[in-house]
């Protein structure tokens, strides 16, 4: 998997602190090794990726595995996924005003959140 589409996107990507050896944030022009491993930010996920080899030119993207092992956790993934579904409840930009159900839903959630702040401090008193 090649992890940005273009040259100038990896090398905006360093210039903002999103591709790391380390602690360290790197520059485009930094040289990488094998046995380096590198942390890329990128769709918020890190991933963890392990230079195995440097090619002796430019390859394509199919080849950049042979070169790269990804060490990301699956932990990460899942993280995406549960971002996913957390967005899947809210309306999509430009879908019109609230209906009929969705202002009475909103409506009882902030009536529940107004008991339950009046319940919490009565218990503090």
């Amino acid at each position: 998997m090649r992890y940005f589409k273009t040259r100038s996107i990896a090398t905006n990507a360093c210039k903002q602190g999103k591709v790391r050896l380390g602690d360290e944030i790197l520059k485009p022009s930094k040289d990488v090794f094998p046995g380096d491993k590198l942390r890329v930010r990128k769709n918020q996920i890190n991933y963890e990726l392990e230079i195995l080899d440097l090619p002796k030119s430019r390859v394509g993207a199919k080849l950049v595995n042979i070169y790269v092992h990804d060490v990301t956790p699956k932990e990460a993934f899942e993280k995406l996924d549960l971002l996913k579904y957390s967005k899947d409840y809210y309306r999509k930009k430009g879908t019109g005003r609230p209906t009929k159900k969705d202002r009475r839903d909103i409506d009882d959630w902030f009536e529940n959140a107004e008991d339950e702040f009046k319940d919490q401090n009565k218990k503090d008193e």
